[in-house]
């Protein structure tokens, strides 16, 4: 058999596999995600929904070009933009912060014992959401656990503001989004070759020098993949800052749903949410040239 053919019949066979999860994704992804974009570009109805106008202030309100006769730029929105992405990076630095040491001591266990320590870090997938974040309330509210127990131990003499603050939301998207760090992180580190690692410390690396220069460079797949799949939901997630949140800490997944929902604003949601899309797109960009990069790099055996 000639080597074209071979080349088409593994062209057909992957065209095979990949045709249903393609199609999947053309008609409840990218379809979806185009009519978003042409609503962001229509001018919002009068009692509500669009107009088949072009329209294009609905940016503009949003990024300081909007026509003074139509919409005002409101400096609000870039605000709220930059809260969430303050919050969404703070996640990604503390759920990792957490994963990255948990990763390397459940990689040392033996077998049993790190299956009963993965299930541990995946079994929040097993309860409600929704269930998990009032356990939180019930926590961090001024008459919850936390500030009875601050105040048991006289370190407090008056209840906390806890609940309805941005510390809030961190902690809930901490804790929601453990596992999504977790999982890529450890398979990095299970694939680590320890060989090298001794190998270091043979040659007088100390601890730190093996660290940065074997460890972390071996690992880094796994981090910057656990760090895209915290900050992509982190930055437009809404349920959480709607729950630990409330009325006080405004983030964009909010907003959008606000736009949507309350204000019934479908053009200025659609264009709030494609910043959203567009900032997501810049980061898997980066990824996408940074795992390019590492490929040029690798050394190519022979």
């Amino acid at each position: 058999m000639s080597t074209s053919t071979l080349r088409g019949r593994r062209r057909s066979q992957l065209g095979i596999l990949l045709g249903p999860a393609s199609a999947f994704l053309a008609i409840f992804f990218l379809c979806p995600l185009l009519i978003m974009l042409v609503y962001s570009f229509l001018e919002p109805g009068l009692y509500g929904g669009a107009e088949w106008a072009f329209y294009p202030d609905n940016y503009g309100r949003i990024l300081g070009f909007a026509n003074p006769e139509f919409e005002d730029y409101d400096p609000v929105y870039i605000s709220i933009f930059l809260r969430s992405l303050k919050i969404a990076l703070i996640t990604v630095a503390a759920t990792l912060l957490v994963c990255y040491p948990a990763a390397f001591q459940i990689s040392r266990l033996p077998d049993r014992w790190k299956n009963f320590a993965l299930f541990l870090i995946t079994l929040p997938f097993f309860a409600s959401l929704i269930v998990r974040l009032f356990i939180w309330v019930l926590i961090l509210k001024k008459t919850g656990f936390a500030n009875m127990v601050l105040a048991g131990l006289h370190i407090v003499s008056h209840p906390l503001e806890l609940i309805y603050t941005e510390g809030a939301i961190i902690v809930g998207m901490v804790y929601v989004f453990i596992p999504f760090m977790f999982l890529p992180v450890y398979a990095s580190v299970e694939k680590l070759d320890w060989s090298l690692v001794r190998a270091s410390q043979d040659l007088g690396a100390n601890g730190f020098q093996t660290f940065w220069r074997v460890i972390f460079p071996l690992t880094l797949p796994g981090v910057v993949g656990g760090s895209i799949i915290v900050f992509i939901p982190a930055l437009g997630n809404f349920i959480v800052p709607a729950v630990l949140g409330g009325a006080k800490v405004m983030m964009l997944g909010n907003l959008i749903e606000q736009q949507f929902l309350g204000a019934r604003n479908w053009p200025f949601g659609a264009a709030l949410a494609m910043l959203v899309m567009a900032a997501v797109l810049a980061i898997l960009f980066f990824y996408i040239r940074f795992e390019a990069r590492r490929g040029d790099d690798a050394p190519v055996l022979r």
